[in-house]
């Protein structure tokens, strides 16, 4: 199989159980997610403003055609799925974008994720109530 070279540059993203696979290429500024517009997908302003905040920091918002395939987890883990995978990818596009993202935090994976359930209990760490008689 041939392998194509694209002007596309690739980066995952993930968050809980959120997996963002995030592609950008040069263009106007166009940001789609799932095959549907930034706007649509993320209907509050706050998980815009997360999930851009890598083109902001780069200061490159209308510089790159932003895709996005997202999967899992709810749309705010989503959003900050986006915006690590999109700062990945703006790192491969462009290595010295590497210490302003990284001073903002944009680069380290939350390993923040929801506790499993323990049998006996019902949930991670509630407990049934308790009666002395």
């Amino acid at each position: 199989m041939a392998s194509i070279k694209t002007n596309e540059f690739l980066g995952t993203g993930r968050r809980k159980t959120a997996v963002a696979r995030v592609r950008i290429a040069t263009g106007q500024g166009k940001f789609t997610v799932n095959g549907r517009a930034f706007e649509n997908y993320f209907p509050l302003e706050t998980q815009r403003s997360v999930a851009a905040m890598p083109l902001t920091v780069a200061g490159a918002v209308e510089k790159f055609d932003v895709r996005v395939n997202v999967a899992g987890g709810g749309l705010n883990g989503q959003a900050d799925a986006v915006r690590h995978g999109l700062a990945r990818a703006l790192i491969e596009f462009d290595a010295t974008l590497r210490p302003p993202l990284k001073a903002q935090g944009l680069l380290t994976r939350d390993p923040r994720a929801r506790e499993r359930k323990k049998y006996g209990r019902p949930g991670a760490r509630k407990r049934f109530q308790f009666s002395k008689r």
